[in-house]
C-alpha cells in the first residue's frame, strides 16, 4: 500500500538531490564557483537530503511488512539494490577514477535494509538506539573511519571518495525510521493538491529517477563544456 505523505516526503528528497547534483556538475566543469566539498551549506544540504531518504528507507521496512515477510521479494529488492550500487561504482571509477563511489548512499541502503529487518518488531527501542547511535557519533565517541582506513589500505581503496556513506551515524536514522512508521506518525495531515501531488509522482519513482538523473545532467554540462571550450 503506497501513502502520500512517504511519497512526498521522498519527492522532496528527490528535488533537493537534483538540485544538489546540478549544482555539482556546474561546479566541475566552472560554469559556476562554490565550495561544494567542503562549503558548510553544501555539507548540511546534503546531511538533510540523506536523512530524508534514510528515514524513509526505515519507514518502508514497517509499510511493506504489516502483513508478512516476504523473504523472495526482499532477496529481489537487495539484488536490484546491490547491482545498482555497482553500476554506480564502475561508472564513477571512470569519471573520478581516484574519488570513485565505493560504498555510497545505495550500498548503505542495500545493507542497511537487510540489517534493518532485525530491528522492525520493536517500537521504543529504535528511537533510543537510533539516537544513542546519532548522538555518540556527534560526540565522538563511535564512528566508523577507522574501519574505512584499514579498507582503504588493504583494497586499495582511494583515501577520499565522492560519496560515503556510514552505517554510523545513518543507521541510527534508518531506525528512527522505523520507530516513526511504527507509531504511524507519518500519517501527517497533508493538503492533496498539485505540488504535493506532482512531488509524491517523482516520490513514487525516486529510484529510477536517481539512477538517470544524474548520468543525464553529467553529458549534458560535459557536451556544454566541450562545445564551449
Amino acid at each position: 500500500m503506497r501513502y502520500l505523505q512517504l511519497d512526498f516526503i521522498r519527492g522532496v528528497a528527490i528535488v533537493s538531490m537534483v538540485t544538489f547534483h546540478i549544482c555539482f556538475d556546474l561546479n566541475n566543469f566552472h560554469f559556476i564557483d562554490i565550495d561544494i566539498y567542503h562549503g558548510e551549506f553544501w555539507r548540511y544540504f546534503r546531511y538533510f537530503i540523506l536523512t530524508l531518504f534514510i528515514l524513509c528507507v526505515g519507514m518502508a521496512l514497517v509499510i511493506s511488512r504489516q502483513n508478512s515477510l516476504n523473504l523472495k521479494k526482499t532477496l529481489k529488492r537487495f539484488l536490484l539494490l546491490i547491482s545498482l550500487a555497482l553500476l554506480v561504482s564502475l561508472a564513477s571509477y571512470f569519471t573520478f577514477p581516484k574519488t570513485w563511489i565505493y560504498f555510497g548512499v545505495l550500498h548503505f541502503i542495500a545493507f542497511a535494509s537487510v540489517f534493518g529487518l532485525l530491528f522492525i518488531r520493536f517500537i521504543w527501542l529504535n528511537l533510543f538506539l537510533g539516537t544513542a547511535i546519532i548522538a555518540l557519533y556527534i560526540s565522538g565517541f563511535i564512528n566508523m573511519h577507522w574501519l574505512y582506513e584499514v579498507l582503504q589500505t588493504s583494497l586499495n581503496l582511494p583515501k577520499y571518495t565522492e560519496d560515503l556513506v556510514s552505517f554510523t551515524p545513518w543507521f541510527g536514522v534508518l531506525l528512527i525510521g522505523i520507530f516513526i512508521a511504527k507509531k504511524r506518525l507519518y500519517l501527517f495531515p497533508l493538503k492533496e493538491n498539485k505540488l504535493t501531488h506532482s512531488l509524491g509522482f517523482l516520490g513514487k519513482h525516486s529510484l529510477l529517477i536517481y539512477i538517470l538523473h544524474q548520468p543525464i545532467f553529467f553529458g549534458f554540462t560535459y557536451s556544454a563544456d566541450y562545445l564551449l571550450h
